[in-house]
């Protein structure tokens, strides 16, 4: 079934109309001739089977009861590519294996977006793919996972709530990672928290949505400029979203469960200022209102796990939580454009590392610390920075 081209091609300009808070668009019946673009998408996806879909391979329970000590992370993963750095993070013993964005570059042709294809087929085709690849069945079959989307996997690099076929993309995401039944399959947007372990070991992971409530971001005035490359923050005053009214309520929520340590997964990065790509701080209003609700909330143990830039950084910084705040951004699987960086945060642990790479989460109860690393394609420990407990409110 094919959406007219007229729906579709208005549904870029009337995808306003929907609701901020992005009512479920799958579960609800119409009557009558549809009032706007988005009410016609929204019936044509409801027309859709999710086993029509592409789907990953069954994947290994979350070992919710266990104690985690060792957790990996990886974002930016080119289906099309072979991936060694996969390959080898499949070597690793691990309890589990956070996915967090770009898992699928299902929008390189420009098919669906550019060409305005509700169908979302070169998402769809990315997404099946992926599925046939050894490493990721080996992964898959090895490792419980947790999973977020970033712009390519969203079907619209660096789109935000205005992506007309965000609803469809969505369903695709959460059937493809076994989803849909769960508590993130009941409402718009793919965030969703876990929390493993038992008293005085508990491990919480917060997965956040960062694309299907994200408002527009801020065009640069000097493209390709240091710092300024494609976006720079919005002005003070300005419209600011990043998360959405619904999402940052379940946030504050979350940061209230009893946790030891918690892992906030956002496929954008959260702590750094200095470039121009995107994150948080192209929101800074945005960016301040997530320290200030670590803040309020009293929430013990926060480290940030971010992807997205094709390079691999350690962060820290005093001053911005009740204690040290701490960023790990791992990135990338098989898409890396260089060797080097001259990029240097003032929050920067290290250089920065642009070759392939991932992550791993140690955490030693016994030694009350937390160690963040980036390795390389062949398991090489290039970066690391180990947490005392202490320095992250953590008794």
């Amino acid at each position: 079934m094919r959406l007219s081209s007229l729906a579709a091609i208005g549904a870029f300009g009337l995808v306003s109309c929907a609701t901020e808070s992005g009512q479920p668009t799958f579960s609800g019946l119409f009557e009558g001739e549809p009032q706007s673009a988005v009410e016609a998408l929204n019936r044509y996806y409801a027309t859709i089977d999710p086993a029509t879909l592409p789907q990953a391979p069954a994947g290994v329970e979350l070992p919710l009861d266990k104690t985690l000590t060792r957790i990996l992370l990886a974002s930016c993963n080119d289906e099309e590519l072979e991936s060694p750095a996969l390959a080898q993070l499949a070597e690793e013993e691990a309890d589990l294996f956070l996915m967090i964005g770009d898992n699928v570059y299902g929008d390189r042709d420009g098919r669906d977006y550019v060409n305005n294809q509700p169908e979302l087929e070169e998402l769809r085709e990315s997404f099946a793919e992926f599925a046939e690849r050894a490493e990721f069945q080996t992964v898959r079959a090895k490792f419980p996972m947790m999973v977020a989307w970033d712009g390519h996997d969203y079907g619209a690099n660096d789109g935000g709530k205005n992506f007309a076929f965000r609803d469809y993309a969505e369903l695709i995401h959460e059937t493809f990672w076994g989803l849909g039944d769960d508590d993130v399959g009941q409402w718009p947007g793919t965030y969703y928290a876990r929390t493993f372990g038992t008293d005085g070991k508990r491990v919480q992971v917060i997965v956040l949505d960062t694309r299907f409530f994200r408002s527009d971001l801020t065009p640069t005035d000097e493209y390709n400029a240091a710092g300024k490359e494609r976006y720079i923050p919005a002005p003070e005053g300005s419209y600011q979203d990043m998360l959405g009214s619904a999402q940052w309520t379940w946030l504050q929520n979350r940061l209230q469960d009893e946790a030891d340590l918690r892992l906030v997964v956002s496929s954008i990065q959260v702590m750094p200022t200095v470039h121009g790509w995107e994150s948080w701080d192209k929101l800074p209003a945005e960016r301040e209102r997530l320290f200030e609700l670590v803040n309020s909330t009293g929430a013990n143990g926060v480290v940030f796990l971010t992807g997205d830039r094709h390079t691999g950084f350690i962060y820290e910084e005093p001053g911005v939580l009740p204690y040290e705040a701490n960023e790990l951004t791992s990135s990338s699987l098989n898409v890396s454009f260089a060797t080097e960086s001259p990029e240097m945060d003032s929050r920067q642990v290290g250089a920065a590392f642009p070759p392939e790479n991932y992550g791993v989460i140690e955490i030693d109860w016994d030694a009350a610390t937390l160690n963040l690393l980036l390795k390389d394609n062949q398991g090489v420990t290039v970066r690391e920075n180990e947490i005392a407990f202490s320095d992250i409110g953590v008794e």
